[in-house]
């Protein structure tokens, strides 16, 4: 069996997961305030910091991108995606292999599921096609546990996101990357959900420092192991300075307050 906290993308038990998966998902829109940003090597110079345990980024990305910081960053290749110029049922689109994400030196893999979807089905067969080559080459599994489509009414209720995690346990993914439930019982039950299981929660859009890191304490507070962010953290002028306290949250039990004074 893979011991999750063996691998590079873990650190003390916990991870910081850097994303960016965005180009393909949600398209040029979450780069209109720093164009910059769609230079892709500037997120990657940001995934340097020592708080960040794996950048997340599709094959196309990371084929041109990850050889110049294999050094220095740790990959998580995301195995499937959509865009949003798809308007069918959720669904999202294989488009790497699990071989491939380890020949170019991936140190884990994602995949979105869309519990709830007319097309959950054929993703859960996928999903266990991936997770049986990624044990073979010893890789972990994020899954990107997302209940949409025509059986979810609601993707961010309390009892939704909760089986959502036991989804993602049930199925053998090493983590759980999830939205926010709302409030940190709602995310305690999450992850009680998810037994033994690492539950990260999702960053979502951009919010203030405060309302982010005071979310991002409650979830660590609720006994999730970190977060999985993007915007969060590279749409402001200063990633570094959100990094330095993400740092002090996640993997030193601050507090939102104390980190942002210091």
């Amino acid at each position: 069996m893979l011991n999750i906290d063996d691998s590079p993308i873990v650190r003390d038990g916990k991870s910081l997961i850097l994303a960016m998966d965005h180009g393909l998902e949600h398209g040029p829109v979450d780069f209109t305030e720093v164009p910059e940003k769609l230079d892709p090597s500037t997120v990657f110079e940001t995934a340097t910091h020592d708080a960040v345990t794996a950048m997340a980024v599709q094959k196309g990305i990371a084929e041109g991108y990850y050889p110049s910081y294999e050094d220095d960053v740790n990959l998580l290749l995301k195995m499937n995606g959509t865009s949003t110029l798809w308007m069918g049922e959720y669904d999202s689109a294989v488009n790497c292999s699990v071989e491939y994400a380890a020949d170019i030196g991936a140190d884990a893999v994602g995949f979105t599921l869309y519990g709830g979807s007319n097309h959950e089905v054929e993703m859960a067969e996928e999903f266990r096609e991936i997770h049986e080559d990624a044990r073979a080459h010893d890789l972990p599994v994020v899954m990107w546990a997302y209940p949409r489509g025509q059986g979810v009414k609601n993707d961010t209720k309390p009892d939704v996101i909760s089986y959502a995690t036991r989804i993602a346990l049930e199925l053998g993914a090493d983590v759980a990357k999830i939205k926010y439930p709302g409030s940190k019982e709602a995310m305690a039950h999450a992850v009680d959900s998810a037994g033994d299981m690492k539950v990260v929660m999702s960053g979502g859009s951009k919010t203030s420092d405060y309302e982010f890191l005071s979310t991002v304490e409650a979830v660590m507070d609720a006994g999730a192991k970190g977060l999985a962010v993007g915007r969060n953290v590279w749409q402001r002028e200063d990633p570094t300075r959100i990094l330095d306290a993400l740092e002090k949250v996640i993997y030193e039990g601050e507090t939102a307050d104390a980190a942002l004074e210091e």
